[in-house]
């Protein structure tokens, strides 16, 4: 496996290899797991990298000693505010080609058109609660960017949705993750993060289904 390979390796099965990788980098899978976090929220391109599963085994690891759980938790809340800075930054850069419907190289329009119907579903709230939804977690701050959502406003949805994520998933995986029921099925943990991930955006949904119309 040559280098370029290894790496994508670490940065799309982190999740899964965790401890390994613990044991083989030391200090040092800190940055990694700031970059990933950075790059799952920050960049368009990466969307496919692990974000809820990333953070609930941080968390479970934690609980052993092999993270520090302070420390941890304080990188991943930075790396997760920091990435959607840097995303609502490149949509706001990228605003004339996204509004005049070009085509961006390796960024599926429909990802983007996914996000921006969210977006005019939820309003501001969107930055929060896409913080919860795989794919719209990555393009909501970039549609932000793209729209007219004044920064000094997105910013402040950006530290709530983030600290809110990183703590729920963080702390899941600090209290539950050493379950062995739940250690000895983790695929199917991660299946039920997403899914109470999706709970935010349905009450939501529901709710705006039974407001009655203006």
């Amino acid at each position: 496996m040559n280098s370029i390979a290894y790496l994508m390796d670490i940065f799309l099965h982190l999740d899964n290899h965790l401890n390994v990788y613990i044991d083989k980098y030391g200090v040092f899978i800190y940055l990694v797991l700031f970059l990933i976090i950075f790059c799952e929220t920050g960049l368009v391109v990466t969307p496919f990298l692990p974000g809820d599963s990333l953070v609930f085994a941080a968390g479970a690891l934690a609980v052993t000693g092999s993270l520090k759980l302070v420390v941890v938790y304080i990188l991943l809340c930075v790396a997760a505010i920091a990435g959607d800075t840097a995303n609502y930054s490149i949509g706001h850069y990228l605003r004339d080609k996204v509004n005049s419907k070009e085509n961006i190289r390796f960024v599926k329009r429909e990802y983007i058109d996914r996000a921006d119907t969210f977006f005019k579903k939820h309003g501001v709230s969107t930055i929060i609660l896409a913080r919860f939804v795989p794919i719209v977690r990555t393009f909501a701050p970039f549609i932000a960017g793209v729209g007219e959502m004044p920064y000094h406003k997105f910013i402040i949805f950006n530290a709530i949705g983030g600290i809110s994520w990183v703590s729920l998933a963080l702390f899941s995986g600090y209290f539950f993750g050493n379950i062995p029921a739940i250690k000895n099925n983790f695929g199917i943990v991660v299946i039920g993060i997403v899914a109470v991930s999706l709970i935010p955006f349905m009450v939501t949904y529901i709710k705006n289904k039974l407001s009655p119309a203006k």
